[in-house]
């Protein structure tokens, strides 16, 4: 089979697949108990205490979670939330505020920078109606790493409530929930803990969570009622929950752990990346972002001809083990290769020799590597 060289979902491991061959009730007392467990791991994951945070999941894919949390910590009066976006999950949060008829200002920065403190600061002084901020954490559209850590806090101390999309970051880049002062920070089941698609997690401060009970737009991504039911019935989900998904999710944790915790983990990718950006430089593969803001997540790489075939090189990789994404940067043509699951550095190896040999071969390049 194929490793998946993406975002998410990404390459599992064996023993994850093999727990999702078993069927589970939802109202079986071990899947609550299990439940629950995730729930307070995630806690753990985020460097935060349960008197604190808590753990919401919500069925559907990372998008579900991230219009649950806009639609539910957004009051339906008096409230106007700040987007800075550098990518297509930045501008997705802005068809979110639109769908959901938000009252939103929108800072825009170009893809290949990052979000800065000093552009957040000077949208809040020409708008000072804004009482909600949200941002991506790593915005896989071009790699990119935008600095949470200096942002969040000043913003919380403002008195705003944050909302980070952590989706491609979280259990890969060490993210401390507490210090970072966070409201809600939102993740899925197949990123970077490296589960399998099925749910979105919301890691939210319970204080800030706890007033918004009757804000929700939606019955089925309603995070205060997901918590509540969560919390009154002992880790029952409201609706159909994904049992296989959750059992793989917590087989992950376990093997997180085993790794070394986050910042092992962190290391692998770090190390993957590294290889697979100097190696493609090598090979005369320009980079869409410079290399001191770019994530171990995902690197996005220029096409090396006007007429290169993204199609027939995505064919080539995949009929030999690997499969990779399009580009998603709209002011130059490009492809993105991840770096995060069950990953390693000889996998990353495999690649290069692999696109080494089609950069002569097929597109009759020389490379020097």
């Amino acid at each position: 089979m194929p490793l998946l060289l993406t975002p998410g979902p990404l390459t599992t491991s064996f023993t994850v697949k093999e727990t999702m061959l078993v069927d589970h009730g939802t109202w079986d007392d071990d899947y609550k108990e299990l439940t629950q467990w995730v729930r307070r791991e995630l806690v753990t994951v985020g460097h935060a205490s349960e008197d604190d945070y808590t753990a919401v999941l919500m069925q559907g894919s990372g998008s579900f979670g991230v219009e649950a949390a806009i639609g539910t910590a957004v009051p339906k009066e008096n409230a106007t939330l700040l987007i800075a976006a550098n990518g297509a999950y930045g501008e997705r949060m802005i068809e979110i505020a639109d769908y959901l008829a938000i009252p939103h200002v929108d800072l825009k920065v170009d893809e290949d920078q990052t979000v800065t403190l000093d552009a957040v600061e000077k949208a809040l002084a020409a708008h000072p109606e804004v009482t909600h901020f949200a941002m991506v954490h790593c915005e896989t559209t071009t790699g990119i790493l935008n600095p949470i850590e200096s942002i969040i806090p000043v913003l919380a101390d403002k008195g705003i409530i944050t909302l980070v999309d952590a989706m491609s970051s979280f259990g890969g880049v060490p993210i401390d929930l507490t210090q970072f002062k966070v409201d809600y920070l939102i993740t899925s089941s197949n990123k970077c803990v490296q589960g399998v698609p099925g749910f979105s997690i919301v890691l939210a401060k319970k204080n800030t969570l706890s007033t918004t009970e009757g804000n929700a737009r939606s019955l089925a991504l309603d995070l205060y009622a997901q918590y509540r039911t969560f919390e009154d019935h002992d880790g029952k989900w409201r609706f159909t929950s994904p049992t296989h998904v959750v059992y793989a999710f917590a087989e992950a944790l376990r093997e997180l752990e085993q790794e070394g915790g986050v910042t092992a983990r962190t290391h692998r990718y770090q190390t993957n990346e590294t290889l697979l950006r100097e190696g493609m430089q090598n090979l005369g593969y320009e980079l869409v972002i410079d290399k001191t803001v770019q994530s171990p997540i995902i690197t996005s790489f220029k096409f090396p001809t006007t007429d290169f075939n993204f199609r027939a090189f995505y064919e080539y990789l995949k009929d030999r083990g690997f499969i990779i994404y399009p580009g998603k940067v709209s002011k130059c043509d490009s492809f993105r290769i991840g770096n995060i699951g069950e990953v390693s550095a000889d996998d990353i190896s495999r690649l290069l020799n692999l696109i080494k040999t089609y950069t002569e071969e097929e597109l009759k390049i020389p490379v020097s590597r």
